[in-house]
Protein backbone atom coordinates (compact mmCIF):
# COMPACT_ATOMS: atom_id res chain seq x y z
CA UNK A 1 0.00 0.00 0.00
CA UNK A 2 1.59 3.37 -0.99
CA UNK A 3 0.77 5.88 1.68
CA UNK A 4 2.72 8.79 3.18
CA UNK A 5 6.15 8.18 5.44
CA UNK A 6 6.51 4.75 3.45
CA UNK A 7 9.35 4.15 0.67
CA UNK A 8 7.87 5.16 -3.07
CA UNK A 9 8.54 2.17 -5.64
CA UNK A 10 11.57 2.79 -8.08
CA UNK A 11 10.97 5.20 -10.96
CA UNK A 12 13.81 5.32 -14.01
CA UNK A 13 12.34 6.13 -17.32
CA UNK A 14 14.52 8.14 -20.16
CA UNK A 15 13.24 11.91 -20.40
CA UNK A 16 13.61 14.67 -23.27
CA UNK A 17 16.52 16.30 -23.04
CA UNK A 18 18.07 15.68 -19.61
CA UNK A 19 19.06 11.89 -19.62
CA UNK A 20 17.77 9.28 -17.86
CA UNK A 21 15.75 10.18 -14.35
CA UNK A 22 16.16 7.99 -11.47
CA UNK A 23 13.96 8.97 -8.22
CA UNK A 24 16.57 7.82 -6.56
CA UNK A 25 18.98 9.98 -7.50
CA UNK A 26 17.18 12.83 -8.37
CA UNK A 27 19.19 15.32 -5.94
CA UNK A 28 16.40 17.29 -4.91
CA UNK A 29 16.85 19.71 -1.59
CA UNK A 30 13.51 18.59 -0.46
CA UNK A 31 11.08 17.13 -2.27
CA UNK A 32 10.86 15.79 -6.43
CA UNK A 33 6.90 16.46 -7.44
CA UNK A 34 5.86 13.90 -9.90
CA UNK A 35 2.99 14.11 -12.00
CA UNK A 36 1.96 11.41 -14.13
CA UNK A 37 -0.35 12.55 -17.43
CA UNK A 38 -2.63 10.47 -19.53
CA UNK A 39 -0.50 11.39 -22.25
CA UNK A 40 -0.83 12.90 -25.76
CA UNK A 41 -4.48 12.47 -26.28
CA UNK A 42 -5.76 14.35 -23.19
CA UNK A 43 -6.15 17.90 -23.62
CA UNK A 44 -6.93 18.36 -19.95
CA UNK A 45 -3.07 16.99 -19.16
CA UNK A 46 -1.73 19.68 -21.45
CA UNK A 47 -3.76 22.27 -19.38
CA UNK A 48 -2.37 21.22 -16.31
CA UNK A 49 1.09 20.19 -17.72
CA UNK A 50 1.08 24.21 -18.93
CA UNK A 51 0.23 25.41 -15.54
CA UNK A 52 2.98 22.99 -14.01
CA UNK A 53 5.86 24.31 -16.46
CA UNK A 54 4.87 28.11 -15.22
CA UNK A 55 4.95 27.02 -11.66
CA UNK A 56 8.22 24.95 -12.29
CA UNK A 57 10.82 27.84 -11.21
CA UNK A 58 8.09 28.46 -8.21
CA UNK A 59 9.01 25.09 -6.80
CA UNK A 60 12.33 25.11 -7.64
CA UNK A 61 13.10 28.02 -5.63
CA UNK A 62 11.84 26.23 -2.77
CA UNK A 63 14.37 23.13 -3.70
CA UNK A 64 11.61 20.99 -5.44
CA UNK A 65 12.45 19.14 -8.83
CA UNK A 66 9.46 18.51 -10.90
CA UNK A 67 8.80 15.53 -13.96
CA UNK A 68 5.82 14.91 -16.37
CA UNK A 69 5.59 11.61 -16.82
CA UNK A 70 3.14 9.09 -19.07
CA UNK A 71 3.44 6.08 -20.76
CA UNK A 72 3.65 7.95 -24.28
CA UNK A 73 7.09 7.19 -26.08
CA UNK A 74 9.40 9.88 -26.81
CA UNK A 75 8.03 11.05 -30.26
CA UNK A 76 4.62 11.47 -28.59
CA UNK A 77 6.27 12.96 -25.38
CA UNK A 78 8.16 15.68 -27.41
CA UNK A 79 5.29 16.59 -29.10
CA UNK A 80 3.37 16.99 -25.85
CA UNK A 81 6.16 19.50 -24.63
CA UNK A 82 5.83 21.27 -27.79
CA UNK A 83 2.44 21.21 -27.98
CA UNK A 84 2.39 23.55 -24.07
CA UNK A 85 5.65 25.72 -24.85
CA UNK A 86 7.35 23.87 -22.07
CA UNK A 87 10.51 25.54 -20.96
CA UNK A 88 10.94 24.74 -17.23
CA UNK A 89 9.67 21.19 -17.22
CA UNK A 90 10.98 18.06 -17.41
CA UNK A 91 9.12 15.11 -19.39
CA UNK A 92 10.10 11.32 -18.97
CA UNK A 93 8.53 9.10 -21.43
CA UNK A 94 7.89 5.11 -21.49
CA UNK A 95 6.36 4.28 -18.11
CA UNK A 96 6.00 0.53 -17.82
CA UNK A 97 2.66 -0.29 -16.98
CA UNK A 98 3.23 -2.66 -14.35
CA UNK A 99 5.18 0.60 -13.12
CA UNK A 100 2.61 2.42 -12.90
CA UNK A 101 0.50 0.00 -11.49
CA UNK A 102 3.52 0.02 -8.36
CA UNK A 103 2.99 3.49 -7.72
CA UNK A 104 -0.99 2.83 -7.94
CA UNK A 105 -2.08 4.58 -10.96
CA UNK A 106 -5.74 3.29 -12.22
CA UNK A 107 -5.29 1.84 -15.88
CA UNK A 108 -7.44 2.92 -18.63
CA UNK A 109 -8.21 0.83 -22.19
CA UNK A 110 -8.16 3.13 -25.29
CA UNK A 111 -11.64 4.41 -26.21
CA UNK A 112 -10.20 5.34 -29.56
CA UNK A 113 -9.82 9.17 -31.15
CA UNK A 114 -10.26 11.71 -28.28
CA UNK A 115 -12.23 14.90 -29.07
CA UNK A 116 -8.61 16.69 -30.53
CA UNK A 117 -8.71 13.96 -33.09
CA UNK A 118 -5.75 12.28 -31.29
CA UNK A 119 -5.63 8.44 -30.75
CA UNK A 120 -5.39 7.11 -27.06
CA UNK A 121 -3.38 4.47 -26.61
CA UNK A 122 -4.76 0.82 -25.86
CA UNK A 123 -3.75 1.01 -22.30
CA UNK A 124 -2.22 3.91 -20.71
CA UNK A 125 -2.22 5.01 -16.64
CA UNK A 126 -4.65 7.40 -15.26
CA UNK A 127 -3.44 11.05 -13.81
CA UNK A 128 -1.22 11.22 -10.16
CA UNK A 129 0.51 13.34 -8.38
CA UNK A 130 3.49 12.77 -5.69
CA UNK A 131 5.70 14.84 -3.36
CA UNK A 132 8.47 12.19 -2.58
CA UNK A 133 11.39 13.59 -0.16
CA UNK A 134 15.13 12.84 -0.98
CA UNK A 135 15.15 9.85 0.90
CA UNK A 136 12.12 8.02 -1.79
CA UNK A 137 9.62 8.26 1.46
CA UNK A 138 6.05 9.96 -0.31
CA UNK A 139 5.18 12.73 1.97
CA UNK A 140 1.86 13.53 -0.40
CA UNK A 141 -0.27 11.56 -3.12
CA UNK A 142 -3.27 12.21 -5.10
CA UNK A 143 -4.06 10.01 -7.54
CA UNK A 144 -7.03 9.72 -9.64
CA UNK A 145 -9.46 7.23 -11.67
CA UNK A 146 -10.36 10.34 -14.30
CA UNK A 147 -8.55 13.31 -15.86
CA UNK A 148 -10.60 15.61 -14.06
CA UNK A 149 -10.15 17.91 -10.68
CA UNK A 150 -6.69 17.63 -10.27
CA UNK A 151 -4.76 18.98 -7.37
CA UNK A 152 -3.58 23.23 -7.83
CA UNK A 153 -0.05 23.32 -8.96
CA UNK A 154 -0.28 26.86 -7.35
CA UNK A 155 -1.78 25.92 -3.97
CA UNK A 156 1.19 23.48 -3.99
CA UNK A 157 3.96 26.04 -4.08
CA UNK A 158 2.19 27.60 -0.80
CA UNK A 159 1.87 24.76 0.70
CA UNK A 160 5.49 23.99 0.27
CA UNK A 161 5.93 27.00 1.84
CA UNK A 162 4.31 26.13 4.66
CA UNK A 163 5.57 22.47 5.29
CA UNK A 164 8.99 24.11 5.00
CA UNK A 165 8.64 26.72 7.76
CA UNK A 166 7.08 24.67 10.16
CA UNK A 167 8.53 21.17 9.51
CA UNK A 168 5.10 20.01 8.98
CA UNK A 169 5.01 16.10 9.14
CA UNK A 170 3.32 13.98 6.01
CA UNK A 171 -0.65 13.05 7.05
CA UNK A 172 -1.99 9.94 6.08
CA UNK A 173 0.54 7.30 7.28
CA UNK A 174 -2.03 5.18 9.33
CA UNK A 175 -2.77 2.03 8.41
CA UNK A 176 -4.11 -0.18 11.26
CA UNK A 177 -6.94 -0.50 12.79
CA UNK A 178 -9.41 2.52 13.17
Amino acid sequence: MLVPRTTAPDLVVETLDHGRFDLASDGARNFTLVCFYRGLHCPICATYLRELDRQAPAFAERGVNTIAISSDDEDRTRRMAEKIGATSLRFGYGLDLAKAREWRLYVSTSRGMTSIGIEEPALFSEPGVFLVRPDRTIYWLSVQSMPFSRPNFAEMVSAVDFILRYDYPARGEHTGAV
